[in-house]
């Protein structure tokens, strides 16, 4: 697979994340639940889309992937505050982030237990 295909993925995402900032009224009208479930929809997306920038730079670059994340969830924000009746808000920052903090948890010890060597008994060592 050409190393530029990797990119679309998240690239993708990013554009559906601006196209559902840019909509004046995301409410559900479920009150509390409405609130509950948009930010685990939010620390959802954020996480994905950390883990489709690890996944285009082949599991290399975490921080990298990390920090473009943050960076966009951060200039998600400022774009809602021009968006009518939405608002930005540092404290959404920090759900995506802890969305993306969790991906990363995830991520790793599922490739750890992957890459982690067997227990078995070798032959010859009496064990």
């Amino acid at each position: 697979m050409p190393r530029a295909v990797r990119f679309i993925p998240p690239i993708l995402l990013m554009v559906t994340i601006y196209l559902l900032s840019s909509r004046q009224n995301l409410g559900t009208g479920l009150g509390t639940w409405d609130y509950v479930l948009r930010k685990l929809a939010h620390m959802t997306e954020y996480g994905v889309l950390w883990f489709l920038w690890w996944w285009a730079f082949r599991y290399r670059y975490a921080a990298l992937a990390a920090a473009i994340t943050v960076l966009y969830a951060a200039s998600d924000e400022i774009h809602q505050h021009f968006v009518p009746t939405r608002h930005g808000s540092p404290i959404d920052v920090l759900i995506d982030s802890t969305g993306i903090v969790i991906a990363m948890i995830i991520a790793f010890r599922w490739r750890d237990r992957r890459t982690r060597p067997t227990t078995a008994a070798t032959p010859g060592t009496g064990a």
